[in-house]
């Protein structure tokens, strides 16, 4: 039996130090980058470190997100006294490499005696054009990827030896990483999943450890969700029912699958077929783990989950509503797909008797991944010809054309003082006014939500700091809101302007 390779395992540090340099290098130009989710945790972080509450900038608490992302933000503040957007780049390097020598350390156990295929394996991940643009931004699935390999490790554990330890040890890494993001259910249901599959465990010991695992598993998100209702009125925030069909968001993916394939847009016909056929993939994999006895591998953990978390990413967009399922939602069965599906060449090499055949097999495998290597890298050179080279820096509120803007270099500089302390603030894009001045205001109401637009408009005063450029179609517009009310122009520029209403009549 070959003995899994210690910390002194040479290829999986070289794959830590590339992963760290490669995020480095994205974020070398402007830093981490900021998107509207990562001002909300940011200025969560920042109320943690100054007042030991978890706030958004409208002072009101964090409701739309899980806790624990800007829970840890506001922990590293504390210790290190820096903000989370001046650490964020360092933390998401080494967040990264601690992802590449965790995926080294498990290929360490399921493929031990094959170190080409580490090696391939950890290349695919470091070079993963999805993976780094995950870690190029202050975004909570930095962490919540990580935590999903720490489960496997720890329930792999649990199946092997059933001991207590190891399932109270799984059960809280799904707790944390159900207050990380709520699509950590998809732990909870992997974990649970197995558990009922496992005919080695008798019925009594199986209903008691069910039990024990669901408990702690959802102990934390239960307490988020009461203290969200509790303080908001809702358990997630306002959502509102998907207009997606199931076909459609099969559909889409199907066209991320393509992506991380490294096949264009004119190759997107194949989406349905690739997304059919890897989900059965992964149900028929499950199956035939399971008629085998073989629940306890690593690479049917990763299988299940994968299933478990791409059937909840395409059922969830079908019945809520929230971004198109992209690289970024997905991005989390990227490296559990990958071994799900190239682990079992490993088993079908390993069937083949004939010396020759076996070989024939394995030099096809391996051209096909250094193609698939090879098509990362070129997508990543591209994206390094533009966000690095170009000093464009990763696309946010930190890149070049936020810094050339003359609307946000205004209002890093305004003047408080022109509002009117008891006026309420409104804009299209709360967050971004948070990030460039520091001041809170209120986002104008979503179209769906027919009694916030009417309170809206019932308003008698306020002002509206308006981004022509970030204008969402969900929510009532500029033009919407001029044929309502006489908007006073206070100050204009080529990306947007600030108005004043001051109670006129409104219009009929």
């Amino acid at each position: 039996m070959v003995k899994p390779k210690s910390i002194h395992d040479y290829s999986t540090l070289i794959a830590c130090g590339l992963g760290f340099f490669l995020i480095c290098l994205y974020t070398s130009y402007s830093g981490v980058g900021i998107s509207p989710d990562s001002i909300m945790y940011t200025s969560a972080a920042r109320s943690f470190a100054a007042e030991g509450t978890l706030k958004t900038f409208n002072h009101i608490p964090i409701v739309d997100f899980p806790v624990f992302y800007p829970l840890f933000l506001g922990i590293i503040k504390v210790i290190s006294r820096v903000d989370p957007v001046a650490f964020g780049a360092m933390l998401n390097c080494i967040l990264f490499a601690s992802l590449l020598y965790s995926s080294g350390w498990i290929m360490n156990r399921f493929a031990p005696s094959s170190q080409l295929y580490k090696w391939l394996m950890l290349v695919a991940i470091a070079l993963s054009p999805g993976l780094l643009q995950i870690y190029s931004y202050l975004w909570s699935e930095t962490l919540f990827i990580l935590e999903v390999l720490f489960f496997i490790i720890a329930f792999r554990q649990y199946l092997n030896t059933h001991a207590g330890k190891w399932l109270i040890a799984a059960a809280a890494i799904a707790a944390i990483g159900c207050v990380t993001r709520y699509a950590a259910v998809t732990i909870v249901g992997t974990g649970g999943l197995l558990l009922l599959l496992d005919r080695t465990l008798p019925i009594k010991k199986k209903i008691g450890h069910i039990f024990i695992y669901g408990v702690i598993c959802i102990s934390l998100l239960v307490s988020n969700l009461v203290f969200n209702a509790f303080m908001s009125g809702t358990v997630t925030g306002p959502r509102e029912p998907s207009i997606t069909p199931f076909i459609k968001n099969l559909y889409y993916f199907g066209t991320v699958m393509c992506d991380w394939m490294g096949l264009t847009p004119s190759q997107y016909f194949l989406a349905l077929p690739i997304a059919t056929v890897m989900l059965l993939g992964f149900v028929a994999s499950l199956a035939y783990n399971y008629y085998r006895r073989h629940l306890n591998s690593y690479e049917n953990l990763a299988i299940t989950f994968s299933l478990v978390y791409g059937l909840f990413i395409i059922l969830s967009s079908t019945f809520s509503r929230y971004e198109r399922i992209n690289s970024r939602l997905l991005s989390p069965l990227y490296i559990t797909a990958l071994w799900g599906y190239t682990s079992w060449v490993l088993l079908w090499l390993k069937s083949i008797k004939q010396k020759r055949t076996r070989l024939i097999i394995a030099t096809i495998s391996i051209q096909l991944m250094l193609g698939f290597i090879g098509k990362e890298f070129y997508i990543d050179y591209d994206r390094y010809n533009d966000q690095v080279k170009d000093d464009y820096g990763a696309p946010g509120y930190t890149d070049a054309s936020w810094q050339e803007n003359e609307f946000a270099n205004y209002l890093r500089t305004i003047d408080k003082k022109m509002f009117d302390p008891d006026v309420l603030i409104y804009t299209d894009a709360h967050e971004a006014v948070y990030f460039f001045s520091g001041i809170s205001s209120y986002l104008v109401p979503h179209k769906f939500f027919k009694n916030d637009v009417k309170l809206f408009y019932s308003r008698k005063r306020f002002y509206l700091i308006w981004f022509n450029n970030l204008e969402n179609s969900e929510l009532i517009n500029i033009k919407d809101i001029q044929k309502v009310k006489t908007l006073k122009l206070l100050k204009q520029f080529p990306e947007g302007a600030i108005y004043e209403y001051e109670g006129e009549v409104t219009k009929p």
